[in-house]
């Protein structure tokens, strides 16, 4: 299914400056690095390729947290989200592997156009989560992820609901999401759907993501409240609109 042209070292540069942006972005926002860089990416690497590079580069954005918040993990909660959610992933990325670059667009597209509204709403929504249904988020939220980039919102707010806060939040949405990511890049290249060049150029984007957080830290201190989360918005919208674009209904 790779739609892969050859990358020159320009867009080789281009998608390291993305990379860079697009941290600092979901470090102003506090979420969205995955939803705002495939946005980016789709020229660099093609409609397909999308997913599995993500894959790749997101190991290193989460992997970092996981060292960093080791010590924090709550794990009871990530154990019931992996039990039925690891398996749900496995069958989305398969499902994934599966589609036209069309049907890739359109679906990619079309959860990134929903994701602002779903941000809001789930911000919103005072759920609480027993242990049973912590079991069945799992599962659904482990479909999703298995053939999208940027469901971070989803589980975040899944282990919100289920009563995790403060460092046990962000430790314990990291490690779901490494674990996963794992499986992902795993499966993508048993099935060749993961090539050497889509997991360096993967690589490479991750660890430009690291320096990211730290000029978002130094941003904030000067920029209005909410108005970092209303540009983070308008980009995803835009790029899911650009995404739809490419379809040919």
């Amino acid at each position: 299914m790779s739609d892969l042209a050859a990358a020159s070292p320009a867009q080789l540069i281009l998608a390291c400056l993305v990379a860079f942006a697009a941290s600092i972005l979901g470090g102003l926002s506090g979420f969205g690095t995955g939803l705002v860089l495939p946005v980016f990416l789709v020229p660099l690497v093609g409609v397909t390729n999308v997913i599995p590079a993500m894959a790749v580069a997101m190991l290193i954005n989460n992997g970092s947290r996981v060292v960093a918040f080791r010590r924090e993990i709550a794990w009871a909660h990530v154990r019931r989200l992996l039990w039925l959610g690891l398996p749900a992933c496995v069958a989305g990325a398969y499902g994934y592997t599966l589609l036209s670059a069309n049907w890739v667009a359109a679906l990619l597209g079309g959860f990134l156009l929903i994701s602002v509204p779903l941000r809001r709403l789930l911000k919103g929504a005072q759920l609480r989560l027993s242990a049973g249904a912590e079991l069945g988020a799992g599962a659904c939220f482990g479909f999703i992820n298995g053939g999208m980039t940027g469901t971070g919102v989803v589980l975040i707010s899944i282990l919100m609901a289920a009563g995790v806060e403060g460092a046990a939040l962000v430790a314990s949405d990291a490690i779901v999401s490494v674990v996963m990511g794992l499986a992902k890049v795993a499966l993508f290249g048993s099935l060749d759907a993961l090539t050497l060049q889509v997991a360096l150029i993967g690589l490479l984007v991750g660890a430009c993501t690291a320096p990211g957080a730290f000029v978002a830290r130094a941003i904030l201190k000067h920029i209005p409240a909410g108005v970092h989360a209303w540009l983070m918005e308008a980009i995803v919208v835009a790029g899911a609109v650009a995404l739809l674009w490419r379809v040919r209904w």
